[in-house]
């Protein structure tokens, strides 16, 4: 999913005597991802938890070298050059993802779409000049564009990009995956009742100590006690652009390569935080009917749309936020 307004309100509950010993809440935020990366955990004292969440960012912080398209060393973005000619060998971390997006493409009919890198520069341009790319540029780019064109090897672990000029773009997942991944790192190490927090995506792992679950406050007014689990929303409510009186969201629909203008506000929770990253996109691009018979169809999903009513301000000041991060 690409970098995404905070549309999501965490209301942390203050720890209650817990009965596996005396834990003190922790809060951490820092800025990576191009956007504020929220780290809270309990811990029996402050020099451990300062030591799980050094560990936890040292986590986010290697997987932006993998997963960031804005950075040329990362490892996805050498696909756009190395992988074209021939298949190439690809880690761990960023199979799993790449993996996911294959999932998501074919699960969606094309609404999701991790290999639309050429429309999404196309698209950032757009909202940094103001200007809507004319409709050869967008052409062009759909041309080099499309998930029908990578082709995944599961037995070899590779993967190919079958035009010249392809780059794929992960910004609708790649956070969720971080949030999964930072969650692990904290369980690994001792401290299960955590949670990870990153412009939308928020990753969940055992309650706080003597609680229910996390108390997560939507947009829509709604709330919910949750746990072990992904949540994210997609919207434009605070990136966007508004382009001759219309109001363009960061999110890109892959089949015009436009930003959307629906105003249409997803929310999803899934079993993992790479699973509700990436729904909450595709949920967001699709019509009501195909959003809702994606989720049904989704093993342990579920999530909800709502639209905003209010009409965007006259503003030709583009939002970019996460400029110069993943997204």
């Amino acid at each position: 999913m690409p970098l995404l307004a905070l549309l999501l309100l965490l209301v942390l509950l203050p720890a209650a005597a817990a009965a596996d010993g005396p834990l003190e809440r922790f809060a951490y935020a820092r800025a990576h991802l191009g956007t504020r990366v929220r780290i809270v955990l309990y811990a029996p004292d402050e020099a451990t938890a300062d030591d799980a969440a050094e560990a936890a960012y040292d986590r986010v912080i290697e997987l932006n070298a993998i997963l960031s398209d804005y950075s040329s060393s990362s490892e996805v973005s050498r696909l756009s050059t190395e992988a074209v000619t021939a298949p190439v060998a690809i880690s761990h971390e960023l199979w799993t993802v790449l993996e996911m997006a294959n999932r998501l493409w074919r699960a969606s009919d094309g609404a999701f779409d991790a290999a639309i890198g050429p429309v999404v520069a196309l698209w950032r341009e757009a909202r940094r000049s103001g200007v809507l790319p004319s409709a050869e540029a967008r052409a062009a780019a759909l041309a080099r564009s499309g998930w029908q064109h990578v082709t995944l090897d599961p037995l070899a672990r590779t993967v190919q990009l079958g035009r010249e000029g392809m780059k794929l773009d992960l910004g609708g997942l790649a956070k969720g995956y971080i949030g999964d991944e930072v969650i692990a790192t904290l369980t690994a190490r001792g401290f299960p009742h955590c949670l990870f927090e990153a412009g939308g995506d928020t990753v969940l792992g055992a309650p706080p100590p003597g609680e229910a679950g996390w108390s997560i406050a939507f947009t829509d007014g709604t709330s919910r006690e949750l746990s072990y689990c992904g949540v994210a929303a997609s919207g434009d409510t605070a990136q966007y652009v508004v382009i001759g009186g219309r109001r363009y969201s960061h999110v890109v629909d892959p089949r015009t390569g436009l930003g959307l203008t629906s105003r249409r506000l997803s929310h999803v929770i899934a079993p993992r935080g790479l699973e509700s990253d990436g729904l909450a996109t595709a949920v967001g691009v699709l019509d009501a009917a195909a959003g809702r018979a994606l989720l049904a169809a989704w093993p342990g999903a579920q999530g909800w749309v709502h639209t905003v009513t209010d009409p965007p301000q006259p503003d030709l000041r583009p939002r970019r936020l996460g400029e110069r991060g993943l997204f």
